[in-house]
């Protein structure tokens, strides 16, 4: 068998807190092949960004560990880069300037002045955005900061981007142009991609596997589903088709039959 690209063994982690620590996450097992879309979904507090935070290296697994392409992952690094809900941009500088910051942090020393130029506008054309490059985040919409935030992950050459919840503060429009946006971008660089969404349809859409957690404390993961849709993938033609729509259900029954929300099983 190969290697996994990304390997996640045993991975547990507990937090300390006044009454004794917390287990956040219980024995995540989980392998991730090189140029792979993944999502991670589940109800609030079932430790989807736990894991996506253990990952990226901010935080440290009590048990277990993770591998990229073999070595141990303990701390964060450019290989690894991270598109959170919220942009993150630095309001006083523009989204081209927020995304050379990123560029000079990892390719100082790698590219000279001319080489950064052209692959800065390269990326922000990947997603879209040369008209606005020059705009800083209050002069552009929300969606447009996301895909400044995206140009920003992607211009690391990261070796896996994660992604939390990238999309969940955008309406449903954005939303989807979005999506279709990353979809090109994921088919044209064939990045290894794990993403964290409450979106049924969204992991359905985007993904090649999805990753159905079980709710807290001690979170695990209860399902996978392989999702073999053909790629390109598009949005409207999988509305009236069978095998997206069984995927979709088999989404739902597990995250509103075996996995009630806490507050409904309560009631």
């Amino acid at each position: 068998m190969t290697e996994a690209y990304l390997e996640l063994t045993k991975v547990s982690i507990e937090f300390p807190t006044p009454t004794g620590p917390f287990k956040a996450l219980d024995e995540i097992d989980l392998k991730i092949k090189e140029g792979e879309f993944v999502s991670l979904i589940g109800h609030s507090g079932c430790g989807k960004s736990t894991v996506l935070n253990i990952v990226a290296g901010l935080y440290q697994a009590t048990e277990g560990g993770v591998l990229l392409k073999g070595r141990e992952v303990n701390s964060p690094g450019a290989e690894r880069a991270v598109v959170f809900q919220n942009h993150s941009l630095l309001p006083w500088l523009t989204a081209y300037q927020n995304v050379e910051l990123a560029v000079k942090q990892v390719f100082r020393g790698k590219k000279n002045k001319k080489e950064m130029k052209e692959w800065i506008e390269h990326n922000m054309n990947l997603v879209h955005m040369s008209h606005a490059m020059h705009k800083r985040p209050d002069e552009i919409s929300g969606g447009m900061k996301q895909r400044v935030g995206i140009a920003r992950a992607l211009a690391m050459e990261p070796e896996v981007l994660l992604m939390d919840e990238p999309f969940g503060a955008l309406d449903a429009l954005t939303r989807a142009h979005l999506q279709d946006s990353l979809m090109e971008i994921q088919n044209d660089l064939n990045n290894t991609v794990i993403m964290i969404t409450h979106d049924v349809d969204e992991a359905v859409l985007l993904s090649d596997r999805i990753v159905m957690m079980t709710n807290g404390p001690a979170a695990t993961i209860g399902e996978i589903l392989d999702i073999e849709l053909e790629r390109p993938r598009n949005r409207l033609e999988l509305a009236d088709d069978l095998k997206y729509n069984n995927y979709r259900a088999d989404v739902l029954r597990f995250l509103y039959e075996k996995q009630r929300k806490p507050e409904e099983k309560a009631a």
